[in-house]
C-alpha cells in the first residue's frame, strides 16, 4: 500500500539509511548487512528511510520494547481505512491475497487475535510438540539416511527443506502425493511480503493465494464432513463454548503454518549451517559435544536470522530514542541488527555455542511472538543432532549464494559431500 512520503522530523536525514548502505534491493547488502546494521545501530537507531518509506528502529533495547508496546500492530484496520492512515488500497484484483491474510494469525489485532490464538494455541501445547519428537525423528532418520547414500548432495534441497515440510504436512494431514504441490505455492505467496516485489511478483502471489485457498478449502470441508486423526481435524473441532474456528480462519491458520514451515523454518536452518561451515572452529565443537545443541540453535538463529525485519503500523503516535513517529506510519524493526546489539549481547558477532543469557528476538516478542517457535525448536535440534552425530565429515564444496530477497533471508543452496 502506497502513500506520499512524511516530513521527517527535524534534523533526520531520510537519505542516511541509505548512506550507511540499507539497501534491502542490493544483493550486497542481503549477503551481509550486518556492518550496515552496526552503523545504523551507532549512527542512526531510529531513521526514516525515504526509499521504502519506513522508519528504522535498529537498537535490540528498542525493537524488543516496541515489540510489546500495544501503541503499535500489525495490522490498523481494526481502527482506520487505507485512507484514514494515508495510505493507497491494494489494488481489487489483489484481492485474493488481502482477504487470506486479514484471516490468519499473525496479521490481527485483539480482540480478533485474542480470540484466535486462543483457539489454535490448544494444538500447540508443549505436550503435544514434545509428542512430535518420534514422528520428526524419523523423517530426519529417512532423509540424513538418503543423504549420506549418496555421499554428494544438497544439505538445504534435500535435507533442510523437505523436514518442516513433510512435518507441518503430516501434522496437518496433507496426502503425501500432493505436498509437491506445497512449496510454489509458497514461494510466490511470501514474494508478496517483499519490499522490492515486482507487479509480475505479486501476480503469481495472488495466483498462488486462490489455488492454495482452494486447495486447503476443499481439505477442510473433507474434515469436516469425516475428521481424520490429523492437526486440521483437531483444528475443525475447536471449540470453547459455541465459539468455533470460521472456515475462513481455519483455511488462514493452515497456510500460514505451511508457509511458516517453508520458509522461516528452512531458511533458519540453511543459514545456521552456513554459518557452523563459515565457522569450524564453533563445528569442531558442536561435533565434539553434541549435547550442545540446544542451545546451539539458539545461537544460531540469533546470530543469522532468517527474517531479518518485522513491520510493525503506528497506531497512536510513539517517540523512540527522542524521534517523534506520528500515527499512521510504518515501523520496520530490524530483528537481525538488534540480535547483533553488543548492548544485549558480548561479542555479538562472534558464535559462541552455549551463550547464556541469550534474548534474540527471532521468533518476536509480545503478543505476536512465533506460536509455532517449540515445534521449529525441536526440529532443528532433532536434525542438528542427527547431522553432527552421523555425519561428523561432512563439508561445504562451494560458497552458498542468497536468494534475492531481504524479508524472508536464505541461501539457494548448500553443496556438501561427506570426505
Amino acid at each position: 500500500m502506497a502513500s506520499a512520503h512524511p516530513a521527517p522530523a527535524d534534523g533526520l536525514d531520510p537519505g542516511l539509511p541509505a548512506a550507511l548502505g540499507y539497501l534491502p534491493s542490493d544483493p550486497a547488502f542481503v549477503a551481509n548487512p550486518y556492518p550496515t546494521f552496526a552503523r545504523l545501530r551507532e549512527a542512526a537507531p531510529v531513521a526514516y528511510d525515504a526509499a521504502t518509506n519506513q522508519w528504522l528502529v535498529a537498537r535490540h533495547a528498542d525493537v524488543s520494547a516496541l515489540l510489546r508496546d500495544r501503541r503499535l500492530g500489525r495490522s490498523y484496520g481494526h481502527l482506520a481505512t487505507d485512507e484514514e492512515f494515508g495510505r493507497t488500497p491494494p489494488p481489487a484484483w489483489q484481492a485474493p491475497f488481502t482477504e487470506s491474510q486479514r484471516a490468519q494469525l499473525i496479521d490481527m489485532e485483539p480482540p480478533d487475535h485474542t480470540r484466535l490464538r486462543r483457539l489454535v494455541s490448544t494444538a500447540f501445547t508443549p505436550r503435544t510438540v514434545e509428542g512430535m519428537r518420534p514422528l520428526i525423528g524419523e523423517i530426519v532418520d529417512g532423509l540424513v539416511g538418503a543423504a549420506a547414500g549418496r555421499g554428494t548432495f544438497d544439505l538445504l534441497a534435500d535435507v533442510i527443506e523437505p523436514l518442516p515440510v513433510t512435518v507441518i504436512a503430516a501434522m496437518l494431514g496433507i496426502p503425501a502425493s500432493d505436498r509437491q504441490l506445497l512449496r510454489p505455492w509458497s514461494a510466490d505467496m511470501t514474494m508478496m511480503f517483499e519490499l522490492d516485489a515486482t507487479e509480475a511478483d505479486q501476480r503469481r502471489a495472488v495466483q498462488a493465494t486462490v489455488e492454495f485457498t482452494a486447495y486447503v478449502r476443499d481439505l477442510v470441508r473433507a474434515r469436516s464432513a469425516a475428521p481424520a486423526n490429523d492437526l486440521l481435524s483437531e483444528l475443525v473441532g475447536v471449540a470453547e463454548g459455541s465459539d468455533r474456528l470460521t472456515e475462513d480462519e481455519l483455511i488462514g491458520t493452515a497456510i500460514l503454518l505451511l508457509n511458516a514451515g517453508h520458509e522461516a523454518s528452512v531458511n533458519g536452518a540453511g543459514n545456521a549451517w552456513r554459518t557452523l561451515f563459515l565457522h569450524p572452529d564453533a563445528l569442531a565443537r558442536l561435533r565434539a559435544d553434541p549435547t550442545l545443541v540446544a542451545s546451539a540453535v539458539e545461537e544460531l538463529l540469533r546470530f543469522d536470522t532468517p527474517a531479518p525485519m518485522f513491520e510493525r503500523w503506528v497506531l497512536d503516535e510513539i517517540e523512540v530514542q527522542g524521534v517523534r513517529i506520528p500515527r499512521g506510519q510504518e515501523v520496520a524493526l530490524l530483528f537481525a541488527s538488534a540480535n547483533r546489539d553488543e548492548a544485549a549481547f558480548p561479542d555479538a558477532d562472534v558464535v559462541h555455542l552455549d551463550r547464556s543469557p541469550n534474548p534474540h528476538l527471532t521468533f518476536g516478542a509480545g503478543i505476536h511472538f512465533c506460536l509455532g517457535a517449540p515445534l521449529a525448536r525441536l526440529e532443528l535440534q532433532v536434525l542438528f543432532r542427527a547431522l553432527v552425530e552421523r555425519m561428523p565429515t561432512l563439508e561445504l564444496t562451494a560458497a552458498p549464494v542468497f536468494k534475492p530477497r531481504f524479508i524472508l533471508r536464505g541461501v539457494e543452496a548448500l553443496p556438501v559431500r561427506l570426505r
